[in-house]
């Protein structure tokens, strides 16, 4: 089994509009795409989504779709004064969202969806400004000044309001008040406002139940009333004394009561300074998937999970079996997964990620990534984290090559040689590979490399500031920087994780134990880890990892698809006869036409079809359709291709054309034993395996059994005209008339040969016709059909030699991988030197050459062995003389009206027979007549008789015919010998001379000289060898 991807070559650096996008967590199904909901995620509409009508669905739908985006220069500012400074930036339209971003990019930004804007009001503010106030769900108002141009922002607000309105038409804002009270910062901010404000109602609808009854948040019921992870019940880990939880949560308090929450949180400086001092653990997984934006999938797709779940209940594939080997090895110290309850929901959310991706199904890591998230987030919230992580903040880390992590990488030790080239060059002296380390500290986001309170810490910058942190912030660079000293010294790559390991044990301690200043022993190993992260490698930006990914993408794709032949290599179930070389040019001809023509995307059937509990899916495996096969051909054999030589004075080329003809279908088919419309490299090797190591009748036989299509043991008369055009097919571009010829031979041998061979029925005539039968009828056995190939030296050579020689296995040339991104010069070269260009050029070039006479186009023949024209060969009948007295419609003349050399001769010979007869003599035994002659047409039924189509001739068969040709006159040329016209009409007025008479009278006055015992004898011998020929083999 192998699977074979090109993906890794079609990457394209991603737009504009896809890096904002990116860049505000917006979910996928913005800028364009259909909602979640709908199709975007495989999902289906939600029960309120159904019961609309629907007319109502498409108006919907349609108002959607021509809404547009837009972005505008504005100045944001908190409606109450003196809270917050006021930024410059940009607003963007991306409906249904709206987004905002500082001019830095990083003071501040938000991105709300538009269900949650109550009002939106112009304010009255002095001439020239244009200034629009928000209400937002949270009784939040933020104050936007446009200042743009007066019609762009007009524009804008025309937009807004039409995007506005089909959130109103869609329903969208009620589903606001019951998806809140899912968030604990709804809780937390409630609960702390109400002594302060008992009597006032909570803007947007917060959920008031919570706090009136217990007022806490500890109470039952409290609790019950939003989403929260195993932490809950099997505590979260670390000391809340030492974490100091009560001080961040009231820090948390007071700026989610002041900028928003969950759906509208409002990013301002202090956010991210809040985020790098630690999220307290109940609010962690809300804020989690609030800055990663997977909060916003969630919001737009309820339900989704349970449904996927309950759709792929008890389905099992290869994931499913890879994930429940790995659930009890994802962080066993932790105590809920010590307990079916939190197996159970580890092993739901990985199974719904890999039924909802089944082209990514389960990777290695995944699981400690969803143990770890599991902790501080439900299932659902897990689940949607999952599919941010692995599809959107690091693409390719998660996937079957894994691609974006050894890009990353390549990526940081290029960083480390130019941040630390001191340690850089120790580590090339001793051959200490980073990577070693470093790798598992990329997958699993350092979780399972440190303690997990600090793992923790470290993903909270994560999510709050993008996957730059595992370059800026993710302190491999720091981490190397200050165990500098120490990493001098090792020699090995044990050496360099023994020490990594103890230091990540230690960073807990405290960084300076010796000084005399308390605050200073205070600051922990960790701390200083940050502080040396954050300010010595700021250099290392989005733009610089961007860069670095670029250059090294090329090696890395490389690599990777080097390392995927050699596994598919490994994964084949037999090479057959050939050599692990040959079945890589196999691999390179195949990849290379998958890249031409990708295979269709397989559609997976319904679980219920696929399997059962009891039975697993197969693995996933790589299969190519007709039009890839078609391009896989043409690189490995000449005939299933088209190559022209085009010269025309500037340039000579050759242009290569993949052909299509039904014989390539039917190899396809032929290949496709599993019958399941597609073939896998295993097929494929198989396939070719059956005809490049055949002799001269393997490949006749193979030959038959192409074209047999019931493979009943016979072709019919269609398919021997079908294995006709196949052969011309192959021989369409061969120099001269040999090849035609002898497909022409081929045919009337074939047809003659086999009407000669048909059964007729019992006591029927032996000189008449057979019964004629259908087209579709069985006609031809292969016994029959190899003779009349071996009749022919031409097809005997062909498939002797030439045939297998067709089939070529040489190397491919090394494709080059699309340049993503190389500037404006290399878009502009990129542009210029496309296929497109090029053949506007070679057009533009034919035309001058065809103006100078210089044009010229030569075929390349697909075999080459006649280089000269030749005559074709006068074709020589298959059939014995006495198998010529068989009727044979498609070679023989009809008996009823012989032809005249036939009737001139006759004539003498019956009227010598009647003279003889009145002698009472014998008639000669070389005039014997076919219609007095009863002795001969028993020989001719009889040897008709023998030759129809059987199994197997019996070697008696073979003597009694040859005998039977021994007997028959030799045809000598001067019988065949025919007058002119004009020569008979003379001939006729000229008088007898006499001359017959004198013959007869010769043959009267000299007898044969038998006696009357003798000719007794002489009929009794011929009578005898008639029964010899009819007579049944020996068994």
């Amino acid at each position: 089994m192998s699977t074979i991807s090109t993906h890794l070559r079609n990457f394209k650096e991603p737009t504009k509009d896809q890096l904002t996008q990116l860049f505000f967590a917006l979910p996928s199904s913005v800028n364009g795409a259909p909602s979640a909901s709908g199709s975007a995620l495989g999902g289906v509409p939600t029960a309120a989504a159904q019961g609309k009508g629907e007319k109502g669905e498409k108006s919907v739908g349609a108002a959607e779709a021509e809404l547009e985006k837009m972005e505008i220069n504005a100045v944001l500012s908190l409606g109450v004064q003196g809270e917050e400074d006021s930024y410059a930036g940009k607003l963007y339209l991306f409906p249904p969202y709206l987004a905002f971003a500082s001019l830095d990019r990083k003071s501040a930004r938000f991105t709300i969806p538009l269900c949650t804007i109550r009002r939106v009001e112009r304010l009255n503010a002095r001439a020239g400004i244009y200034a629009l106030s928000l209400s937002l769900w949270h009784n939040m108002k933020i104050v936007v000044q446009l200042t743009s141009l007066r019609p762009t922002a007009d524009l804008f607000c025309s937009l807004l309001r039409d995007a506005l309105k089909v959130e109103l038409q869609k329903g969208k804002m009620k589903a606001v008040k019951p998806f809140v009270k899912t968030c604990y910062s709804e809780l937390l901010v409630a609960n702390a406002s109400a002594p302060e404000n008992a009597d006032e109602k909570d803007g947007g609808g917060a959920s008031k139940t919570a706090a009136s009854e217990d007022g806490g948040p500890s109470s039952p019921a409290a609790d019950s009333m939003y989403l929260g992870g195993l932490g809950l019940k099997f505590k979260f880990p670390g000391d809340p004394k030492k974490l100091r939880e009560a001080s961040k949560t009231k820090l948390w308090t007071n700026y989610l009561r002041t900028h928003g929450r969950n759906l509208t949180l409002l990013r301002y400086p202090q956010c991210t300074r809040l985020i790098q001092v630690g999220l307290p653990n109940r609010l962690r997984g809300e804020m989690w998937e609030t800055l990663s934006g997977s909060l916003y999938l969630r919001f737009e797709n309820p339900g989704y999970y349970e449904q996927i779940l309950a759709e792929n209940a008890g389905r099992t594939n290869t994931s499913t079996e890879e994930i429940e080997k790995d659930l009890h090895r994802s962080l066993p110290e932790y105590s809920a997964y010590q307990s079916e309850e939190g197996i159970g929901a580890l092993r739901r959310v990985l199974q719904a990620y890999s039924f909802k991706n089944p082209e990514t199904g389960y990777c290695q890591a995944m699981n400690i990534l969803a143990a770890a998230i599991l902790i501080y987030m439900s299932e659902e919230q897990a689940f949607w984290l999952l599919e941010v992580i692995c599809d959107r903040l690091l693409p390719g880390y998660y996937s079957p090559s894994m691609h974006g992590t050894l890009l990353d990488q390549r990526v940081f030790e290029s960083l480390v040689q130019r941040c630390l080239p001191i340690l850089h060059d120790h580590f090339q002296e001793v051959d200490v590979q980073l990577s070693v380390a470093s790798l598992p500290w990329f997958l699993s986001l350092f979780i399972n490399s440190m303690p997990m309170v600090f793992a923790f810490r470290i993903i909270d910058c994560f999510f709050c500031m993008g996957p730059k942190v595992l370059f800026q912030l993710n302190l491999t660079p720091a981490i190397l920087k200050i165990n500098g000293e120490k990493l001098l010294q090792i020699q090995d790559d044990g050496q360099f994780i023994h020490l990594m390991r103890e230091y990540f044990a230690s960073l807990g301690d405290s960084a300076h134990p010796n000084s005399s200043d308390p605050r200073a022993r205070a600051i922990t190993r960790f701390q200083e880890l940050l502080l040396v992260s954050f300010r010595e490698f700021a250099v290392i930006t989005d733009e610089t990892i961007q860069s670095e990914r670029r250059k090294y993408r090329s090696e890395i794709v490389h690599s990777i698809e080097s390392f995927s032949k050699r596994s598919a290599i490994r994964n084949l179930r037999t090479l057959e006869r050939f050599t692990k070389e040959q079945a890589g040019l196999i691999y390179d001809a195949l990849f290379k036409a998958i890249c031409v023509e990708p295979p269709p995307a397989v559609s997976l059937p319904p679980p219920s079809l696929v399997t059962t509990k009891d039975q697993a899916e197969e693995r996933p495996e790589t299969r190519i359709g007709l039009k890839t096969f078609r391009v896989f051909l043409s690189e490995i054999c000449t005939w299933a291709r088209t190559e022209k030589i085009v010269s025309n004075g500037f340039q000579q080329r050759i242009d290569r054309e993949v052909a299509e003809h039904e014989l390539i279908d039917r190899l396809f088919y032929f290949w496709d034993t599993s019958y399941r419309g597609a073939l896998s490299f295993q097929d494929i090797v198989s396939g070719l395996d059956g005809v490049m190591f055949n002799d001269l009748m393997e490949n006749i036989e193979w030959f038959f059994n192409l074209h047999d299509k019931n493979k009943d043991g016979y072709l019919t008369k269609d398919e021997v005209l079908t294995l006709s055009e196949s052969l011309l097919f192959i021989f369409r571009h061969e120099i001269g008339d040999a090849y035609l010829g002898a497909v022409s031979r081929f045919m009337s041998n074939a047809f003659e040969y086999g009407d000669a061979l048909l059964p007729r029925p019992e006591g029927a005539d032996p000189d008449s016709q057979p019964p004629p039968i259908e087209s579709n009828q069985p006609y031809m056995n292969l016994a029959t059909f190899r003779m009349v190939v071996l009749a022919d030296e031409i097809l005997e050579s062909f498939f002797e030699l030439d045939f297998s020689a067709t089939f070529r296995l040489e190397p491919v040339p090394l494709q080059d991988i699309p340049n993503s991104s190389g500037g404006l010069l290399g878009d502009l070269w990129h542009n210029l030197a496309s296929d497109d260009n090029r053949k506007i050029f070679n057009r533009f070039t034919d035309g001058i050459g065809k103006t100078i006479g210089k044009h010229q186009v030569f075929t390349r023949p697909a075999i080459g062995k006649y280089t000269a024209l030749e005559e074709p060969k006068a074709r020589e009948s298959l059939l014995t003389p006495t198998m010529r007295r068989s009727a044979s419609k498609a070679s023989l003349s009809s008996q009823v009206e012989p032809s005249s050399s036939d009737a001139s001769l006759s004539a003498p010979t019956s009227e010598t027979a009647d003279s003889g007869s009145a002698r009472g003599s014998t008639p000669s035994a070389l005039s014997v007549d076919r219609q007095t002659d009863a002795g001969a047409g028993t020989v001719s039924s009889a040897t008709s008789a023998e030759f129809s189509p059987m199994p197997s001739m019996p070697s008696m068969f073979h003597a009694a015919a040859n005998a039977a040709a021994l007997m028959e006159r030799t045809p000598f040329a001067i019988d065949d010998a025919k007058d002119d016209e004009d020569e008979s009409d003379i001939e006729t007025d000229v008088e007898d001379d006499g001359v017959m008479d004198e013959v007869d009278a010769f043959l009267e006055a000299h007898d044969s000289g038998l006696t009357e015992a003798e000719r007794e004898l002489a009929q009794g011998s011929l009578m005898h060898f008639v029964d010899l020929i009819n007579a049944e083999p020996v068994k």
